[in-house]
């Protein structure tokens, strides 16, 4: 650096000032050759170096989220070889997981990380296949099939299914000494039950029990799906029937063996060999016809061959040679869910792998727990639940749907993952199902509005002005409706409802709207609803508030299900408008017509003779010519032997005088005698049973 001084005269004082200037501003200028020549750029040492002159020119991408071995494949590292980037995150604050698969979630610590590596960066959107792969793993899908070293046995799943009233939960209670059949309500089975029974063989099977009655047969698919092996009990006395016909198309798609029960045979009129040739008949293989499907007379109430039944389970079990593995993480299936009012959101379910304990983290759809508690069939505590082993799962944030699969995870921090993923993924295809109907409405809306442009240009600018706006009414109004609020003990009752209400077809007679469903007791929100939408509450199999709170709300409580389907059919009748009924009294041929003179006129009379029932001078009479109606109205006198009579007998001839006395009847008319009174009508619905 050079340092000159400068001085001048400000004033009358002289004053001197320092500045600094450098080489380079004193260099020599480029003569007209030196100009005209090529130009030479020369690099320092240092600059040569190519990898510098890469880093030093360029900007490595990063964006947020990205993992360890992303970032290593934008610094162009070999794959695999995270050496260098892994040991300059040691010396980054916060960038503590150096796994090749961890996420880096602050752009702070990617940027600083690039900086000890020399490098630039540039934050960029993350590209649309790694946002795609992180959608991927979001989501949880079940484990591949465990090596078979891993297998340990599991007792059989075992679902006895048939028609209703047909035994099933009598052959039940005589396998495990117990007495359900007593506790359900009109005798019918309306739940699935699961347990575990020992046999005498000290073998363990568990057993589901399902619902014979045609409005359950999303509950009967269920338990076809979940099962090992089917127990079709069958009643001597009566035979196939529909439900068993559901049951063996039901088998034969989920491929389950079948064993046949036949119950009932203590009955006299019991018919064995009947029930057999049915059961050919459906295509049943059966053993003594050379087939694989074992038929074995029982008395569930009696306890005849029962021995023989559980042999033949568990020969069938031994067979099928039945494995699972009760390591790792769990999987089941929910048999059936319900909200308890004191213990919370609970569900029955059947562990299919895994073995599952207290504090569990699960997923099962939309649902999400963390297991609070575990109990079996008989609501004891219990420490695990292997695989093949019923189990009531206490500790749902939301209740589960029957059917769903159940899956493990890690973490609750991996379980609303997966939830905020799957919500997202239900809302998507709801908008693309709705989609067809969003744009239907729209088209409709718009045909309205040009409707109504068109209307109102035509009318003029000014006419349009003023006048009071029309108060927008609901077309609907003047069809009556009948509004219900459904409360289920357990999400397969009120599934099977919804099912039973959504064969209702009647809705330009009378409209059904169902305003809310759910499962567990009547709360007060639901009378609230209930007040809103002038609905009622039918409350099946679940407890209902005092009448006092209940105030003004109609609420029904029920136990049977075709007992709650036969009083919406009388609330569905009663909203439906009575209609004129004719009812036919009596009826009469003309023989003769002829006049009789009153003041200056003729006035016809038909002389007739009662054919038919009674004739009634205070009812209503019509004029029947070839078919067609000539006259309808009343009479204005009727007479018998030139008396005036009230009524008129079959066989007995009378003379009829009409109320219109243009109107002239001729021999071969025929008169009928009518009354006319109000019906209630009957709505048309058949819900099936």
């Amino acid at each position: 650096m050079l340092k000159v001084r400068s001085v001048y005269q400000l004033g009358s004082n002289l004053r001197q000032r320092q500045f600094f200037t450098g080489i380079a501003r004193l260099k020599r200028r480029k003569t007209a050759e030196e100009k005209k020549s090529p130009r030479i750029i020369e690099y320092s040492p240092k600059k040569l170096q190519p990898n510098n002159v890469s880093n030093a020119n360029s900007a490595i991408d990063i964006w947020r989220h990205m993992t360890v071995s992303q970032l290593a494949k934008t610094l162009q590292r070999p794959l695999g070889k995270l050496d260098d980037v892994q040991e300059a995150m040691l010396y980054v604050r916060g960038a503590d997981n150096i796994e090749a698969a961890a996420k880096l979630e602050d752009l702070k610590i990617i940027q600083e990380i690039a900086k000890k590596l020399g490098v630039k960066t540039r934050v960029v959107a993350a590209p649309e296949s790694t946002a795609e792969d992180e959608h991927k793993e979001r989501d949880v899908s079940p484990r591949p099939p465990a090596p078979p070293e891993l297998l340990k046995p599991r007792p059989p799943v075992v679902t006895v299914m048939g028609h209703v009233d047909h035994g099933k939960t009598t052959l039940l209670d005589s396998l495990r000494g117990a007495d359900v059949a007593a506790g359900e309500a009109g005798g019918i089975t309306q739940h699935i039950g699961a347990f575990t029974v020992t046999l005498e063989s000290g073998e363990r099977v568990t057993f589901l029990d399902t619902p014979g009655h045609a409005a359950f047969s999303a509950m009967r698919a269920r338990g076809a799906v979940a099962t090992d092996i089917i127990v079709l009990v069958v009643a001597a006395e009566d035979g196939v029937m529909a439900q068993t016909r559901e049951v063996i198309q039901l088998a034969k798609e989920a491929q389950v063996p079948i064993i046949v029960a036949l119950n009932k045979i203590d009955k006299p009129e019991a018919n064995i060999e009947k029930s057999k040739r049915e059961l050919a008949q459906m295509g049943l293989a059966l053993e003594e016809h050379g087939g694989d499907v074992q038929v074995i007379p029982i008395s569930a109430l009696k306890g005849t061959n029962l021995q023989l039944l559980a042999e033949a389970v568990s020969t069938q079990a031994t067979l099928m040679g039945l494995k699972a593995d009760p390591t790792g993480l769990v999987e089941g299936i929910v048999v059936e869910s319900k909200t308890d009012p004191r213990r919370g959101k609970l569900s029955t379910a059947i562990v299919s792998r895994g073995t599952l304990r207290k504090g569990s983290v699960l997923l099962s759809g939309l649902s999400h727990a963390k297991v609070r508690g575990l109990f079996d069939h008989n609501g004891q505590p219990m420490t695990e639940a292997p695989p093949g082993t019923p189990v009531e799962i206490l500790g749902w944030r939301e209740l589960p749907l029957a059917g769903e699969l159940i899956l493990e995870v890690e973490s609750e921090k991996k379980a609303h993952a997966v939830m905020k993923y799957r919500e997202h993924q239900a809302q998507m295809e709801k908008i693309e199902s709705s989609g067809d109907e969003i744009r239907k409405k729209e088209e409709e809306h718009q045909a309205k509005y040009r409707a109504e442009r068109e209307a109102r240009r035509l009318a003029g600018r000014f006419r349009v002005r003023g006048g009071q706006r029309v108060k927008q009414v609901d077309p609907n109004d003047g069809c009556p409706r009948v509004s219900v609020i459904i409360k289920g003990d357990v999400h397969g009752s009120v599934e099977a409802l919804l099912d039973v209400l959504e064969t209702y077809n009647s809705n330009d007679r009378c409209r059904l709207d169902i305003v809310h469903y759910g499962v567990g007791n009547v709360t007060e929100g639901d009378l609230e609803l209930a007040k809103a939408f002038n609905a009622i509450i039918y409350a099946f199999s679940v407890e209902t508030p005092q009448p006092k709170a209940a105030k003004d709300v109609t609420v029904k409580s029920f136990n049977v299900i075709y007992h709650l389907i036969d009083d919406l059919k009388e609330q569905l009748s009663s909203q439906l408008p009575s209609v004129e009924v004719e009812e036919q009294l009596g009826e009469a041929n003309v023989l003769q017509q002829f006049f009789i003179n009153e003041g200056r006129k003729e006035i016809p009379v038909a002389g007739c003779r009662c054919t038919k029932g009674v004739l009634k001078k205070s009812q209503r009479f019509r004029l029947l010519r070839d078919g067609e109606i000539i006259y309808d109205g009343a009479l204005e006198s009727m007479r018998h032997l030139k008396n005036e009579v009230d009524s008129i007998k079959k066989d007995v001839e009378c003379g009829l005088r009409l109320k219109d006395t243009k109107v002239l009847p001729q021999a071969g008319d025929t008169l009928q005698c009518y009354t006319t009174h109000m019906e209630s009508q009957q709505t048309d619905w058949d819900p099936g049973f």
